[in-house]
């Protein structure tokens, strides 16, 4: 690997492409750190110590690259892209003129894009609203009011929204000219950035008595660590091999004959990635979130009510990891069938000429693709709720707090995998030994 990574700076264009990269890391980096205008920081420091708050907040500070920590321009990240990016995904299969784009090619894809783009500024508006609400009823911005400063309330939304779309601009910037992709990228970036502060705090706790070492504690803590990303890189390139048989007529000259090759449909155990992480968390964070503005409610019962429903989804609490659990386990499946309904697989086969070994083609080859797809998705499934729950449990193990959420390690995993086979591919076509050897 190291020696690669000699190779790849000696060659001229790969090393300014990794170059590139980097200054578009450090451009975000420094937009990270540029506040919006007026937040009371010492209320900021401490709603991300509140475990309930924190917990909520987590998930946007992960796709935030951090930026929400320090509620800066960049505090939403790329996460109003993502959020657009998934609903174009679901609704490509519902939508006749999405669904005739999406098998048009490269052109199409650039039109989905393109609308994709365009949902993110209201998306942007709309969540650059909502947290700076949640923000204001923290004590974070206690002069953001729509109707008392409108002003300087839209002039906060205003750079919201303009940092996120900066930082997609950034994204697709490395992806044409950098290594990786652009988004995952920054995401990955930001996650990075904050493992030196976080390491420090998590395994050097400060007590009333000074401060105290647990070895034992970092010993089970990395070697949980390290079990899980091996787990990870297993989960994310298993697949299933599901051999194809091609057949053709060929016109050499005047005669036709019959051309015959053999091929693979990969099946991954994991093709839904990261996505189901995101469902089930934003979906079980909604209700507590909603719930916590009617803690303080003057009617007792709206009050109890309130505080039921945030005691039952308390992040720190077996149930809460129960039902994260379930709901992984659930849109792992969900958003597995719908990836692959959209991908058409029997019916590109049958119009290549390609058959799967004892199968007809058609709706035979499908339900067997089907069938094996459902298999293989279980342990995908599986595999992605334990690590959904893995830093409770390690926690509760080691004694330590984990440094990472499970969403968090399976960017950072993934990112660093897809990178590198992207410089390999480039070290190849140049005849070099690339990162990973077969």
């Amino acid at each position: 690997m190291l020696q690669a990574s000699v190779n790849a700076f000696r060659i001229p264009d790969l090393r300014q492409k990794i170059l590139f990269t980097f200054a578009m890391l450090v451009v975000f980096r420094i937009v990270a750190h540029v506040p919006v205008p007026g937040i009371d920081t010492a209320a900021l420091s401490n709603i991300f110590q509140n475990q309930d708050v924190g917990q909520i907040l987590g998930i946007l500070n992960i796709f935030s690259g951090g930026s929400l920590q320090n509620f800066s321009v960049a505090a939403m990240g790329v996460y109003p892209y993502i959020t657009a990016s998934i609903i174009f995904q679901l609704l490509i299969p519902i939508i006749p003129r999405l669904t005739e784009l999406s098998k048009e090619g490269e052109m199409g894809r650039q039109k989905i894009n393109q609308y994709q783009h365009y949902l993110t500024v209201p998306l942007a508006f709309l969540q650059g609203y909502g947290q700076c609400v949640l923000m204001k009823s923290l004590g974070v911005l206690p002069n953001f009011d729509i109707i008392a400063n409108p002003l300087y309330s839209f002039s906060i939304l205003i750079s919201l929204v303009a940092g996120t779309i900066f930082l997609i601009w950034i994204g697709e910037r490395i992806t044409e000219n950098g290594i990786g992709n652009g988004v995952s990228i920054i995401i990955f970036g930001g996650i990075v950035a904050r493992l030196p502060t976080q390491f420090y705090q998590t395994i050097l706790p400060q007590t009333s008595s000074g401060t105290s070492f647990n070895i034992i504690g970092l010993v089970l803590f990395v070697a949980i660590t390290l079990i899980t990303v091996v787990g990870i890189i297993l989960a994310q390139e298993g697949q299933r091999r599901i051999p194809v048989h091609y057949s053709r007529n060929v016109f050499k000259g005047n005669r036709m004959m019959r051309q015959s090759g053999e091929s693979h449909i990969p099946l991954r155990v994991n093709s839904a990635g990261m996505i189901p992480l995101i469902f089930a968390q934003s979906i079980i964070i909604f209700p507590s979130t909603i719930a916590a503005f009617f803690t303080a409610a003057s009617n007792s019962t709206v009050a109890d009510i309130a505080r039921a429903i945030t005691n039952f989804l308390n992040p720190n609490t077996l149930p809460y990891e129960i039902l994260y659990f379930l709901m992984v386990v659930a849109f792992t499946y969900f958003y597995t069938t719908v990836v692959f309904s959209q991908q058409n697989i029997a019916e590109n086969l049958q119009k290549q000429g390609g058959v799967v070994p004892g199968k007809r083609p058609g709706k035979a080859t499908q339900d067997y693709l089907t069938r094996i797809l459902n298999r293989i998705t279980l342990l995908g499934a599986l595999f992605l709720g334990v690590v959904a729950v893995l830093p409770f449990f390690g926690g509760i193990v080691t004694g330590v707090q984990f440094l990472y959420t499970s969403t968090a390690l399976l960017i950072v995993v993934g990112v660093a995998i897809d990178t590198m086979k992207q410089l390999e591919a480039q070290l190849l076509m140049r005849n070099y030994e690339g990162f990973i050897r077969r």
